[in-house]
């Protein structure tokens, strides 16, 4: 288990992580998502005891990271696919890191097995695409057989067989038990993956709840409406007091009114209706619409003044 209790953290002025706390529990993948600068891997950093905290702490299976008598056992982490000597071949990478508690070499082809690196083992690592580079990480972290992993950007470079086969590796590993912390910019991919969130947005929290709770509980209701008469149907609509919007397509999307009213709204005023759907939120849209405020970079509007690609500070 994870604990995080009032966790802050500045560089210089800013301040990256404000007073964090959340846990992540056993047997599920909780998702760790947040905007670019938000504090995740500085937060997993800290856990992990590469930065310490200027306040609170973190706490794993009741201990600071420097208290476990056997880290690699307990903890495992990938936080950067490249750290590793590029001069080694990944067994050695693999077999260095397993001396420093012991770990058994059976271990280290057991692992090279699971990511799928038996063949390529004896290779360089530096000429590792970053596809493999992550799956080398993503062994190192298995070596010692912990109980808990915390995996940062975990599918970078990887192509959707390995996406996919990461995905299942997350869940089959939560399924034995063990504490999985992931934070992923595919926020989609993190819906079909973790089943808890922890949501962060300018280092502090946002949500901690389950992934169909953080939905529920955010989504907006909405209605679609197609019908060869859009005008008339939005003059009616927005007599009745709903908020009607106009899609590029032509269709119609309603807050404010229930499907059903819709539908008898058009009954009563003879308005012809091809489709009446609601409109489900997607962990994406949710995701977007709460941390807006929290970001820090964004580009401009397409028809802003400035190039399209131009980014400006929030």
């Amino acid at each position: 288990m994870i604990v995080t209790d009032g966790l802050t953290k500045h560089f210089g002025r800013k301040r990256a992580v404000d007073g964090l706390s959340f846990s992540v529990t056993p047997g599920v993948v909780t998702g760790f998502l947040g905007p670019n600068g938000s504090g995740k891997s500085t937060t997993m950093r800290m856990i992990m005891g590469l930065d310490a905290p200027d306040a609170g702490r973190a706490m794993v299976n009741g201990l600071l990271y420097d208290e476990l008598r056997w880290p690699l056992r307990e903890v495992g982490a990938l936080l950067d696919a490249t750290a590793f000597h590029p001069g080694r071949s990944a067994r050695n990478h693999l077999r260095c890191l397993a001396r420093t508690n012991e770990i058994p070499d059976r271990r280290i082809d057991e692992v090279l097995d699971i990511v799928g690196l038996t063949a390529v083992a004896d290779q360089r690592a530096g000429k590792y695409s970053l596809g493999m580079g992550q799956r080398l990480g993503i062994a190192a972290a298995l070596l010692g057989d912990p109980g808990v992993l915390l995996f940062d950007e975990p599918v970078n470079g990887l192509d959707p067989e390995g996406i996919r086969w990461v995905r299942h590796l997350l869940r089959d590993l939560a399924g034995e038990g063990r504490t999985i912390l992931v934070s992923s910019h595919l926020i989609n991919e993190m819906a079909l993956t973790a089943e808890r969130l922890v949501v962060i947005g300018r280092g502090a929290l946002i949500a901690e709840t389950s992934v169909d709770e953080f939905v529920a509980r955010h989504r907006s209701e909405a209605v679609r409406i197609v019908t060869p008469t859009p005008q008339r149907f939005v003059s009616a609509l927005g007599r009745a007091g709903a908020r009607p919007s106009v899609d590029p397509d032509g269709a119609i999307i309603v807050s404010g009114l229930a499907s059903s009213v819709i539908g008898e709204l058009a009954a009563e005023k003879a308005l012809t209706l091809h489709e009446l759907t609601p409109v489900h939120a997607s962990l994406e849209d949710v995701f977007m619409e709460l941390t807006s405020e929290s970001v820090e970079y964004r580009s401009l509007a397409p028809d802003a003044e400035a190039a399209p690609s131009a980014l400006v500070a929030r």
